[in-house]
Order: C-alpha cells, then structure tokens, then sequence
C-alpha cells in the first residue's frame, strides 16, 4: 500500500527531492517503454531514443551506432537505414534549387 503523496507545501527538501527522483524514473520508464513499442512506428522510437540519448540519428548508414539503435529500438537495422534514407530525402526535398 502506498501513502498519497504529501502537499508540496508540507514535504521536507528530502521528500521533494525524492518524488522528483520518482518522477524522473516513471518518465524514463515510459520513454524506453515508446521507444521499444510495436504499437510506434520506427521514426517515432528513434525520434525517442534520439531524445533519451541527446543523440541524432548519425547519417551514415555504416555508422556503428546503428546496431545500438536497432537494439534500444526493437527494430531492423535495415528499418534504421530505411529512415536515414527517409531523413535524407526529406532534406533533399527541402534545400534550394
């Protein structure tokens, strides 16, 4: 059983800092949790790895980072590499004639 938390108000620094701590860990828990979720599409779980890891998706499509992706991912490398080329064109698109 657990207490209901506890007014701000009346919480010690310790007990702040503590659901703070507890808070930070629920949200950490659930971004792994979209990043490796069937039920998200793959340029969605490297949108949230690229964000948990303050990473970008490397360009290269020999880049050794691609096989920790594919792993945190849930996906194929050949899925990473689809949406490296995906990013590309986009860019492409997008840069003056």
């Amino acid at each position: 059983m657990t207490l209901p938390p506890v007014h701000p108000a009346v919480q010690t620094p310790a007990e702040r800092f503590a659901q703070q701590e507890r808070e930070r860990a629920e949200t950490r828990l659930r971004q792994l949790a979209e990043q490796r979720s069937d039920e998200n599409p793959p340029d969605a779980r490297i949108r949230t790895w690229e964000k948990l890891h303050g990473l970008r998706l490397p360009s290269d499509p020999s880049h050794p980072i691609l096989d920790v992706i594919a792993v945190g991912t849930r996906l194929t490398l050949e899925q990473v590499r689809e949406e490296q080329c995906a990013r590309a064109a986009r860019t492409a698109a997008k840069a003056p004639v």
